[in-house]
């Protein structure tokens, strides 16, 4: 996600080091460069210009205090200006309503408007303490009602049944009165994807809308579309009346254009993006975050609050006691870590949040993809318990056999044991006092003041 602009903008704030301030001159040509990698990005035009205009009223003239480096001031403004354009804030759902508060969700066919309404029923279940019932008023499309039956069965929550006989605003209307009666919270309604210029389908959702009144109107757009995701959900905005919109297929736009265009083009705020296909792949939005994500600074306060959702604390004690005592760190254990990582949405989603990972190289992104943690897990599940627990006994026959099971090579296997062996080193440092002098070499790979220390936070 933004790997391109992000890429772009951290060659170009490199070249003001130096001066003394920030001058027009000065900052002429970062100007364009940046100008140039937010059109690259698909940013709509008139948000570039806004931006560019912003940005250069703010750092002209700007003076550089003796903590920060011009190139430090210019991404201080860059990156509030970011936030500026994406909204500043996350903007929650208003469920404040006489249960059930209603959710309809509208958008293009293909957009994952379906798959948006179980992630967002699994979200409010979940982390909200919810109950939550879900329905479809597709009745265009009878797959979209029994994908939605069987997402709903997978996410736990209720599924209202409906039929492509009956009417859209019946089946609303029917859902809201069962949710009623049973006291469910939220009930949230898929509707049909239609185009912009169907003008009958435009008004069919009209009239649900008002029939309906639902407490949130959102629109779920497609991310990869770029800014005719903007110019897409403000179509909608001016029938319908939104109140916020979720961008899909986050993790598969490496421009960023949607991100940035949909806020300043619609008036609406983003208040989720999706990052994946799984269930739990969605997030709320916060532009704060987004923006310091962009600029290569990570995102450490997702990544934390993603640890404490999804690890396993008692394993993780469990497995910090084991190494406190001295009994080491075996290959079960290792894939207990792998495990725990994949939950989390796998390597390139926690290097995506760490500060300075923006720039890695596409060589070491390659190496962590998702197909080298299957065959990793491949490998160990191959492995009888005996040769988890003490790996030194794993050499040549053993390992083949190992391989021919796991359908790998020798040196797959090699090269695990080699990463464990080195997993295993760090984990005995750990042990005793090498956690401390681990935090303390880490708060020294951090810009000064800590991961916001550069702005003053």
């Amino acid at each position: 996600m933004f790997e391109n602009l992000s890429e772009r903008l951290g060659k170009t704030l490199k070249n003001l080091s130096g001066k003394g301030r920030l001058t027009e001159d000065n900052i002429k040509d970062t100007l364009r460069e940046v100008r140039m990698a937010l059109l690259e990005a698909d940013v709509a035009l008139p948000v570039v210009r806004e931006f560019i205009a912003q940005v250069k009223e703010k750092a002209v003239g700007a003076d550089v205090g003796k903590s920060l480096n011009p190139g430090q001031v210019f991404i201080k403004i860059v990156q509030a200006e970011l936030e500026a354009v994406m909204g500043q804030v996350n903007e929650k759902l208003n469920l404040a309503a006489q249960p059930p508060a209603v959710v309809m969700m509208a958008g293009l066919q293909g957009a994952g408007k379906t798959t948006s309404v179980a992630k967002l029923a699994k979200m409010l279940k979940t982390r909200e303490k919810k109950n939550v019932m879900v329905v479809s008023a597709d009745v265009y499309r009878p797959a979209a009602i029994k994908q939605l039956e069987t997402l709903a069965s997978e996410v736990d929550v209720t599924f209202f049944p409906s039929d492509i006989s009956q009417k859209p605003i019946d089946i609303v209307n029917a859902a809201i009165d069962k949710a009623k009666k049973q006291f469910f919270d939220v009930l949230i309604v898929d509707t049909a994807g239609r185009l912009h210029v169907d003008e009958q389908m435009m008004d069919e959702i009209k009239a649900l809308h008002a029939a309906v009144k639902p407490v949130e109107t959102l629109f779920v757009v497609d991310a990869m579309t770029g800014q005719d995701a903007a110019n897409t959900a403000k179509a909608f905005n001016d029938a319908l009346p939104l109140t916020g919109v979720v961008l899909t297929k986050v993790d598969g736009d490496a421009r960023g254009g949607a991100a940035l265009s949909v806020r300043h083009i619609t008036g609406k705020p983003i208040k989720f993006i999706g990052m994946g296909e799984k269930t739990d792949a969605l997030e709320p939005f916060h532009p704060d975050r987004i923006a310091s994500r962009i600029l290569g600074m990570g995102d450490v306060l997702s990544l934390v609050e993603e640890i404490e959702r999804k690890v396993d604390k008692d394993k993780a004690q469990k497995l910090a006691q084991k190494v406190q005592k001295g009994k080491g760190f075996d290959l079960q254990d290792f894939k207990e870590q792998l495990e725990q990582m994949r939950n989390m949405g796998g390597m390139m989603s926690l290097m995506d949040k760490l500060p300075g990972m923006g720039n890695m190289t596409a060589q070491l992104k390659d190496k962590a993809n998702e197909k080298t943690f299957s065959q990793m897990e491949a490998i160990i599940n191959s492995m009888t318990p005996g040769e988890r627990a003490r790996p030194d006994i794993i050499k040549g026959s053993r390992k083949r056999r190992i391989a021919a099971s796991s359908g790998t090579q020798v040196q797959d296997v090699n090269r695990l044991l080699k990463q464990f062996l080195q997993m295993q080193t760090m984990m005995k440092k750990m042990s005793g006092g090498g956690a401390a002098k681990m935090m303390r070499r880490m708060k020294g790979m951090m810009p000064p003041g800590g991961p916001g220390g550069m702005f003053g936070r």
